[in-house]
């Protein structure tokens, strides 16, 4: 049975769909001196019960602390097996080498935090499949992060002004979100992206569209709010697409169809 999506008209207009970002945490507020008239603050107490948490479960939950750098006290539990990390909605302008030392973790949320640049102490984290860098202030996403064995990607709202040749090393990729940054080109390795499905390229700098992306199984394309002239006329083979949102591009001729069988 053949489907089909309408990619869009002359004047622009096409799917619009709204598409929430990033990871959400517990937001703890406490003394932040750590002491109090009756011992450790309430805040300690429960850093404290979240780093014993993850002792016991392998989850690190440290969402919504106003944290600027690790806890000093994690040094004081076992926290070698963990798998998942949440770092989200803190303040630190650098990832801690401790988490660098996590080498089973397999999942790493920074959203929302001061990040500038990444470490090449990544390259431990040979487990690693979803990783968030969304809302920090990245202006380069590292070759090292190409190195890893990541399912899901998310680097909107940073500084980005492009992306690395080594991407296309990113073999297992499922999910790719870029959006929201300052991206001029993409480059021709994404088109080795083979496990690719669902591409958000958001509201950047964009003129065109590379060709290579005709040879990726995408389900999902959202290059919308971007300065694309024209669709090549190639996109035709995405044959597994179900979704592609085109709005605010200024696309001078109404794009055809895109069937799926």
């Amino acid at each position: 049975m053949a489907a089909s999506v309408l990619l869009g008209s002359a004047d622009n207009s096409g799917l619009n769909f709204q598409v929430g970002g990033g990871g959400a945490g517990n937001v703890l507020v406490g003394n932040t001196n750590g002491l109090g008239p009756a011992g450790p603050a309430p805040w300690n107490r429960s850093l404290d019960r979240a780093l014993d948490e993850a002792s016991a479960t392998g989850c690190l939950n440290l969402s919504g602390r106003k944290l600027k750098e690790f806890p000093r006290s994690a040094a004081n539990h076992d926290l070698t097996d963990t798998t998942r990390a949440d770092l989200s909605r803190n303040r630190l302008s650098e990832l801690p080498l401790e988490v660098c030392l996590f080498v089973s973790l397999e999942s790493l949320n920074l959203y929302q935090n001061c990040l500038r640049s990444l470490p090449d102490g990544l390259l431990n984290l040979q487990a690693l499949t979803y990783l968030n860098l969304s809302r920090n202030q990245l202006s380069v996403l590292p070759a090292v992060v190409c190195s890893l064995p990541l399912k899901v990607l998310i680097a909107c709202n940073n500084k980005l002004v492009s992306l690395p040749e080594e991407l296309g090393q990113l073999r297992h990729l499922t999910e790719l979100d870029v959006s929201c940054n300052e991206i001029q080109t993409l480059p021709a390795q994404v088109g080795q992206l083979e496990a690719l499905r669902d591409l958000n390229i958001r509201r950047n700098h964009l003129v065109r569209l590379p060709p290579e992306l005709a040879e990726l199984p995408l389900v999902r394309l959202d290059f919308s709010c971007n300065k694309v002239t024209s669709i090549p006329v190639c996109y035709r083979r995405l044959t597994q697409l179900q979704t592609i949102i085109l709005d605010n591009n200024p696309l001078q001729t109404p794009p055809a169809q895109v069937h799926r069988k």
